[in-house]
């Protein structure tokens, strides 16, 4: 299969409401519309993780980014434009709009990362909404750094498992997580 065809049956299963697993920019995520809440609650049942417990979104490009939140303060776009090229980073801000009201935190917040990861870009490219992005593993289990690593409790409950990069076996960690809020204020959460 070539990686166009995968990203083509990706795209195909998250438009249906179904959940993926792929590869992104740091380990294997588990995957699906972030603007469908139906898609959001089936990700949380697979990891059996509260749904308090937030989830990050990938997004392709700061311009898609900025089409989820309200305002985004300007010390923000300072920071993913000299953070995120450098180290995959997640940005949690305030007043997250037009994505599933279960994937945004109690305070109204939301996480995105934006991805430069070949596939993971290419697939929230043609997807043009954001995707979520969950390591694929059951909560309080390990992250799965390589495809080998999901367990296949995860593999059997997913609609679509991505082929690319599946051969690969290398080290992969979670990204950074950083909180900016409507004033400015930095906060180093991983």
């Amino acid at each position: 299969m070539t990686v166009e065809e995968d990203i083509k049956h990706a795209v195909e299963c998250m438009r249906k409401g179904g959940v993926i697993l792929y590869p992104t920019d740091t380990v294997w995520g588990i995957g699906c519309d972030a603007t469908n809440p139906e898609a959001v609650k089936k990700v949380y049942e697979i990891k059996k993780r509260d749904d308090s417990k937030a989830l990050i979104c990938l997004i392709d490009s700061a311009d898609r980014m900025a089409r989820y939140f309200r305002n985004v303060p300007q010390v923000a776009w300072d920071f993913i434009d000299a953070a995120m090229p450098v180290k995959p980073t997640t940005v949690i801000l305030d007043d997250a709009s037009g994505v599933a009201n279960n994937l945004v935190a109690e305070d109204g917040s939301l996480a995105m990362r934006i991805t430069y990861e070949p596939f993971s870009k290419q697939l929230c490219y043609r997807f043009q909404k954001p995707i979520v992005s969950t390591s694929a593993n059951v909560s309080g289990e390990p992250a799965a750094q390589n495809y080998r690593d999901i367990s296949e409790e995860i593999l059997n409950a997913v609609d679509y498992v991505c082929w690319s990069r599946r051969q690969e076996h290398k080290p992969h960690q979670p990204s950074s997580i950083v909180k900016i809020a409507k004033d400015g204020e930095v906060k180093v959460i991983r």
